[in-house]
């Protein structure tokens, strides 16, 4: 256990000394390197920031209107019929426009039935099994100008369904 820590601290610090390393025998000017990365990195912020303040208004006026309770209404038919917690589906349209918001969505989740629960199992593993498909289409296709995301948006859909039914088998067998 005390190597695994080891190496947990140093992998960081060894990768940017390898970086370093590596420029300065390719003859690499590696500190203004650098800076022109930090002067793009602030473009880019700079160019998805609308996009971003955008869907976290939509999400946050979303939830404050109600609108995701009645979504959640609308699936208690399928929630029972499975035996599922109703409290899942809200969370799993969220998850796929924010990331934030679904953390706090799970946060509520485990103070009410704990992270040891059923629904805290399923809850965990569908965090991690799924993507928030529209923030990222929206602010990285936006960062490098990419307009077409029809095959795209399917493939993501299809696979957030995926991961959300492995997570609710998945989840149910812990």
């Amino acid at each position: 256990m005390s190597i695994l820590l080891f190496v947990s601290k140093i992998c960081i610090p060894a990768v940017m000394a390898y970086i370093i390393l590596y420029g300065i025998l390719h003859k690499v000017p590696v500190y203004s390197a650098f800076l022109t990365g930090v002067k793009q990195g602030f473009d880019i912020v700079i160019d998805i920031t609308p996009t971003l303040i955008g869907l976290l208004v939509a999400v946050g006026v979303f939830r404050a209107s109600g609108g995701l309770d009645m979504l959640g209404r609308l699936f208690l038919p399928v929630a029972r019929l499975f035996g599922l917690n109703p409290e899942l589906f809200p969370l799993a349209i969220v998850r796929m426009l924010s990331s934030s918001a679904a953390t706090g969505m799970t946060l509520d989740i485990f103070k009410t039935y704990g992270p040891d629960s059923a629904i805290g199992n399923i809850v965990s593993v569908m965090m991690s099994s799924t993507e928030t498909i529209f923030y990222t289409i929206s602010v990285y296709f936006l960062s490098v100008k990419i307009t077409r995301t029809r095959w795209t948006l399917a493939g993501a859909l299809t696979a957030s369904t995926v991961g959300l039914i492995a997570s609710v088998i998945i989840g149910s067998m812990m």
